[in-house]
């Protein structure tokens, strides 16, 4: 709640795997993250990690990085979520047609072909999924239909959360109306839930609620049991994930953590080359790849100019005063979970920084 509040109140996205939110579920959760690997090391050294923390991407890649694991890999609904939706738009189903995914974690692409034909059925997809009403992303992401034109020249189909960067003046207008009147995203999930409590109190409970469908996060389970078994009966099954690129992308490093297609069997991801990316995609990536490596390593050093780089360097957070305001509030309300930023947390309070929404600055002073 203090994620998405704190920078609404600036007019910025506070989101939790996107913008300031992110970044700071990245700080708190990395170090966690990065415990449970050195147990690992000592309890269970053949061990495979599968995680689906978020934000997935950054999480595994500071695995890889700093807790020197490469048995890792890092999920996610929303490649799965496309599997199921986007074939239907053209008529056909999911085991008619080859996926290749080529990105970051919330922030990949995809191309789509006929198993049976071998034609590539992309520009099918995107002409069906930019007509008016139709919305096949996750729940928890506001349907704000993509520009068609800018899809068909890039030739590629985005992941449901590139509509905080192409179309974030929709996002943020939404996301600011919801903060001002039903609550945030956070808010919205904590009422789901208590529901969901209630109703999984009942025994005799023999369906799916119909609240959970609006709680997003659908075919985590799809996606974790798949490649648990795909690498314990070395399947080699075909499965998106985060792992290390090893050439996948050109356009980044080989070392560093990406979003894609692999082949997962008992050696792990094999990754499927997913080759160039267009012009401006390959901007964003780059950018993109460079704020999670300032996050990662400014996680695991508590380098508070670090930080702020990785700020400056995210789309969704407008550098400047209140840029740099918006980290600082978030310093405070996360302190207790942040030992690593101790000593910049301490110089931040004797400025006499203050967390101006009323609601997250209620929450920190109870201890939540």
């Amino acid at each position: 709640v203090k994620d998405e509040r704190i920078p609404l109140s600036y007019g910025q996205l506070g989101q939790e795997t996107n913008g300031a939110g992110g970044m700071f579920k990245a700080f708190r959760t990395i170090p966690v993250i990065l415990d449970i690997v050195e147990d690992m090391k000592e309890l269970c050294p053949d061990a495979w990690l599968i995680n689906f923390t978020n934000p997935s991407g950054m999480v595994t890649e500071a695995v890889v990085r700093y807790g020197h694991w490469d048995k890792v890999v890092g999920l996610c609904n929303v490649p799965v979520k496309s599997l199921f939706d986007e074939p239907p738009l053209v008529g056909l189903d999911q085991q008619d047609c080859l996926f290749k995914f080529g990105g970051l974690n919330h922030f990949h692409f995809h191309r789509v072909y006929n198993k049976h034909t071998g034609k590539e059925i992309t520009q099918d997809i995107i002409e069906a999924m930019t007509n008016p009403g139709v919305h096949i992303g996750p729940a928890n992401v506001f349907n704000v239909p993509f520009y068609r034109e800018q899809l068909q020249s890039m030739g590629m189909i985005p992941c449901s959360y590139h509509r905080y960067y192409f179309r974030e003046q929709e996002m943020m207008n939404h996301l600011i109306e919801e903060y001002q009147t039903i609550g945030t995203r956070a808010e919205q999930v904590k009422e789901i839930e208590e529901k969901l409590f209630e109703l999984y109190k009942d025994p005799h409970l023999d369906h799916k609620p119909e609240e959970l469908a609006k709680r997003g996060g659908a075919h985590y389970s799809d996606a974790a049991c798949e490649t648990i078994v795909s690498i314990y009966a070395n399947k080699n099954t075909t499965i998106v994930l985060s792992t290390k690129n090893n050439g996948a992308l050109p356009d980044l490093p080989n070392d560093c953590v990406v979003e894609v297609s692999a082949i997962v069997g008992s050696s792990g991801p094999q990754t499927l080359t997913f080759g160039p990316m267009p012009m401006a995609n390959k901007g964003w990536l780059q950018a993109m790849k460079a704020m999670e490596l300032c996050v990662c390593e400014a996680a695991v050093t508590g380098d508070y100019g670090l930080a702020l780089e990785a700020f400056t360097l995210n789309p969704q957070t407008t550098s400047g005063a209140d840029c740099k305001e918006i980290m600082d509030e978030l310093f405070i309300a996360h302190e207790k979970y942040l030992p690593q930023f101790k000593d910049a947390i301490e110089k931040i309070k004797a400025s006499g920084v203050t967390i101006k929404d009323d609601k997250a600055r209620a929450l920190t002073e109870a201890g939540l």
